[in-house]
């Protein structure tokens, strides 16, 4: 059986309109046309649906029990066609995201609700994940896109890195703050609060302090930033902070939100962080997902740009 969509939606209209006239006067076609869509149809499912009684025109019972089929198909073609075309303008779809709890936490749900603000039937789900759990989640693709820090090259995911770096968090009463800059000579034996020691920041900080010939004095070990800002809010150390912590603190301050008692200085010599988002390499990704990637590596390049901006 070959059916087409044309048969099916001139059979639904005769029998809404009754005639063959009607229906091809409302389908904008001829009645020659649509008499031949019919009897194509009716060959096709080797069925009578209309009878001539008196000069009318009488669907048969099997008329009345086909146009039940019909218009179901109908209605979910025509389901299907208006989700189609929200996928297509990036109305409907699915993200699947996971991300490193710096992003997660704060910076990645700001960046959804700027994105998703007009297109009320996308769906999302958000994960927060080391970065090595990330880059295994993308591999195997369970999530569709993932924030991590910058990973060695692989096959199974592709990715667009953004060079981002270190700052030095201080509170604002402290004599350093003054400083433009912070070097590990000013923090010589300074109490300091870093990410825990499989870190990569970490390793690079030790490095630092050891080529000046220096003291590292670290005082806390904390598994993300957040916490180690308490700590500096009460003077008790400084804190090596991601960029993105910087700019989201720096920015809830600003209006009000946030410390106010904590400054942010670049650190010199600079301690790499950057951050790359990874896209599964074996499976392409939808066209919503493609354009939020866009709209995330803006809004991290904006970061960039905003903290550099803001160095004394």
């Amino acid at each position: 059986m070959n059916l087409s969509i044309r048969q099916l939606a001139t059979f639904r209209e005769v029998m809404r309109c009754g005639s063959i006239s009607e229906a091809a006067r409302t389908l904008g076609r001829t009645q020659p046309a649509i008499s031949s869509t019919i009897s194509g149809l009716e060959t096709e499912l080797e069925l009578k649906l209309f009878v001539r009684e008196q000069g009318r025109l009488v669907p048969t019972p099997e008329a009345e029990f086909f146009l039940e089929e019909a218009d179901a198909i109908l209605k979910r073609l025509e389901i299907s066609k208006r989700t189609l075309r929200g996928l297509a303008n990036r109305e409907h779809g699915q993200l699947r995201i996971a991300g490193i709890p710096e992003i997660a936490d704060d910076f990645l749900p700001a960046v959804l609700s700027s994105f998703i603000k007009d297109k009320a039937s996308v769906k999302i789900s958000l994960a927060s994940r080391t970065s090595s759990e990330i880059e295994e989640l993308i591999a195997a693709q369970h999530f569709d896109i993932g924030i991590a820090e910058t990973p060695r090259s692989r096959n199974s995911y592709d990715q667009t890195d953004f060079d981002l770096e270190c700052m030095c968090a201080l509170s604002a009463t402290d004599p350093l703050a003054s400083k433009e800059v912070i070097t590990p000579t000013d923090l010589d034996g300074y109490p300091l609060a870093l990410l825990h020691a499989e870190h990569r920041s970490h390793r690079q900080t030790i490095a630092r302090f050891r080529e000046a010939g220096v003291e590292f004095n670290q005082r806390f070990e904390i598994q993300t930033a957040l916490p180690g800002l308490k700590f500096v809010e009460a003077g008790l150390c400084a804190l090596i902070c991601d960029m993105i912590t910087a700019y989201e603190t720096q920015e809830k301050s600003r209006l009000g939100f946030g410390p106010p008692m904590i400054v942010f200085r670049p650190f010199r010599p600079r301690i790499q962080n950057g951050l790359s988002i990874l896209t599964p390499t074996h499976r392409p990704i939808s066209i919503v997902a493609k354009d939020f990637c866009a709209q995330l590596g803006n809004a991290i390049s904006n970061v960039r740009s905003a903290m550099i901006k803001s160095e004394p």
